[in-house]
């Protein structure tokens, strides 16, 4: 057997080893060859070596970083996807719950409806802002409503006098649980298309002349708007009443009485967006005390929000606005589906209870959500009625007089400026402890419900909801 020999080649100063069989380099290019260097068994053994050794050494530096993220990953607690929970959810109750479901889509008044906004494409008309969301299944929705009400009906369970005929064997509710879910939604889907009606001026000096392609779009908008929300709004109080439960109806129409009163509180613009109170120059921690309860009364919760005394107070205007503007008709669905299911008067309480703080720690989510970034895009705006703003208002009342530049149109504010201000404030760190205290107390109340899988779904879709 013949002996072999090491070539070293040094290639930009890199030492490339091939091996020399009978005298004949095996591996070298031509214009190296005057760099061969003889290198005798005894070098290549130590050079070997060195090599080994390096290997070890970057396979131990490797796997001590391996380790370190490993143990990042365990301290940092897992995220909770949003599209995951509602999904996970939606395969509890049986099917998909949205009220944009095929079954809806296929029917000829959405279509018809389809086909009118169709016309509206390219124009400024809020109505297709509207249709946009509503179509967006996307954590800037919630239009799962439905499947709350349907979710909280099983984590609940029903009377044992249900007989089986009204039971939904499949997805473990009610067939009037599942029409109240549907009603749920026609009900908010209703109030939102009538949000997008335009207020339009007939003056003379109106910003939007009679006789421009502009007004004739908004005008058009408006209709479609008014038609489309209408339709849902008497088609869900046609189901409505086909439930046949009196206490119910009364629950459900209250919840649309409390939308109607939540469009006249405070001061509002031409276009009637809401501004926020004016600061109240006493003290306002004085007067936190005696208005501590902002809520219905647990009696009767069908009876009107006493709002007297809660403007001007941060947290309690904002949670005032947003009871009457939501979470009265979530709270109130939760509720009447335990009444459709026999329970008991405290369960029914702890339902209202859940949807009401579920409602409000959305809307605290959703009030945050333009204020993450340092800088506002061009074209975005936020509600002036929004947490932080609230909260940036008792800190520095001075920013009112840039919010009463809307009086007339929100749209002569400087949103660049109040949201620099509100992020140099405490306002966003106080809007999410207050999102924490909602989630918090909505997942109290589910500890009086029995351990089920439609249980952990709703937890899933808080948990889920807190890592938006």
């Amino acid at each position: 057997m013949h002996s072999s020999k090491v070539l070293c080649f040094h290639i930009n100063k890199l030492p490339l080893v091939c091996y020399v069989w009978q005298r004949r380099i095996i591996s070298a290019p031509h214009s190296i060859c005057n760099d061969v260097i003889l290198v005798k068994s005894e070098s290549f053994n130590h050079y070997r070596q060195q090599r080994q050794q390096r290997q070890q050494q970057r396979i131990a530096s490797t796997s001590a970083q391996h380790t370190s993220n490993n143990n990042n990953a365990k301290s940092t607690p897992p995220k909770h996807d949003w599209n995951r929970a509602v999904s996970e959810a939606e395969r509890i109750v049986g099917y998909p719950t949205s009220f944009l479901s095929l079954r809806w889509l296929l029917s000829d008044e959405i279509a018809n409806v389809a086909l009118h906004l169709r016309k509206l494409v390219g124009s400024t008309h809020p109505l297709l802002k509207t249709a946009k969301h509503l179509l967006y299944n996307g954590k800037n929705t919630m239009q799962a409503w439905g499947l709350i009400v349907l979710l909280v009906s099983k984590a609940a369970g029903h009377s044992p006098s249900i007989s089986d005929m009204e039971q939904d064997k499949s997805a473990g509710v009610l067939h009037t649980q599942r029409g109240l879910a549907e009603i749920t939604e026609m009900i908010r889907i209703s109030h939102l298309v009538h949000n997008s009606l335009v207020n339009l001026q007939r003056k003379t000096n109106s910003s939007i002349p009679e006789d421009s392609p502009t007004f004739e779009d908004m005008t058009f908008g408006n209709k479609i708007g008014l038609l489309t929300g209408d339709y849902l709004l008497g088609h869900a109080s046609y189901e409505l009443a086909n439930l046949r439960n009196q206490e119910v109806v009364e629950l459900i129409a209250s919840a649309i009485r409390d939308f109607s009163e939540s469009e006249f509180i405070g001061e509002r613009d031409q276009q009637n967006n809401p501004l926020p109170s004016k600061p109240e120059s006493n003290d306002i921690s004085a007067r936190n005390i005696g208005a501590n309860n902002i809520d219905f009364d647990e009696s009767d919760c069908a009876r009107p929000l006493n709002i007297s005394e809660v403007m001007g107070i941060p947290e309690k205007e904002w949670e005032c606005r947003n009871i009457l503007n939501a979470g009265s008709l979530l709270g109130k669905s939760c509720k009447a589906t335990l009444k459709l299911a026999g329970q008991s008067e405290e369960m029914q309480r702890q339902a209202y209870l859940f949807g009401k703080h579920l409602s409000l720690a959305w809307q605290a989510c959703l009030d945050a959500e333009p204020f993450q970034s340092t800088t506002l895009p061009i074209d975005c705006t936020f509600s002036l009625v929004s947490a932080p703003v609230l909260f940036h208002l008792e800190y520095d009342p001075s920013l009112y007089d840039e919010i009463a530049k809307g009086k007339i149109s929100i749209k002569n504010v400087d949103y660049i400026k109040i949201h620099k201000a509100i992020l140099q404030g405490p306002g966003l760190e106080k809007t999410k402890q207050l999102q924490r205290k909602h989630t918090t107390a909505a997942m109290r109340v589910l500890e009086n419900f029995p351990p089920t899988d439609a249980r952990t779904a709703l937890e899933n879709i808080i948990l889920a909801m807190q890592d938006l």
